[in-house]
């Protein structure tokens, strides 16, 4: 288990680079959406599709620690929620915590929204009602970014120690 520590970090990095990539195509539609008056709509569907895809993006990192650090992936009907606690837990014997509290909350918010996403049609969105999560998503991501390259990191020591 431990040798799958070096391709879990490298992973981790590859789909950082993905959430990275995720937030510019989401500047940009949102400076098209804000300086078009025309098909702001269609604007509007590609942030709400960049906000669904950002969480999902972490959602698969965290699935990945959870199966192959944790050994344990949720698996209740509210397993979406509970994966993300499961990040935020220091396991002593196992890991020290993913993520951290703040980061939990902030993203619990995005969770929601993929969601709402996944269960509303597209034309019943406002710019109103996500406008905290477009304005918040950088800060978001520079600390998620953090948090995760660490805890990488801490995996390949761990699995060049062994």
């Amino acid at each position: 288990m431990i040798k799958n520590y070096k391709i879990l970090a490298d992973r981790i990095r590859m789909e950082l680079n993905n959430l990275e990539k995720l937030i510019v195509r989401t500047k940009r539609a949102i400076n098209a959406y804000e300086y078009t008056s025309e098909n702001q709509d269609l604007f509007l569907d590609s942030i709400a599709l960049n906000l669904h895809d950002f969480y999902t993006g972490v959602e698969l990192i965290f699935s990945k620690v959870a199966t192959v650090v944790d050994a344990k992936m949720p698996t209740t009907k509210e397993w979406h929620r509970d994966l993300l606690i499961q990040m935020s837990l220091d396991l002593s014997t196992i890991r020290p915590k993913v993520i951290s509290q703040e980061t939990l909350e902030s993203l619990d918010d995005y969770r929601r929204f993929r969601h709402v996403i996944r269960n509303i049609y597209s034309f019943n969105l406002e710019i109103t009602r996500i406008q905290p999560l477009i304005e918040r998503l950088p800060e978001i991501f520079i600390q998620l970014k953090q948090e995760l390259s660490d805890f990488s990191d801490l995996l390949d020591k761990i699995s060049e120690s062994r």
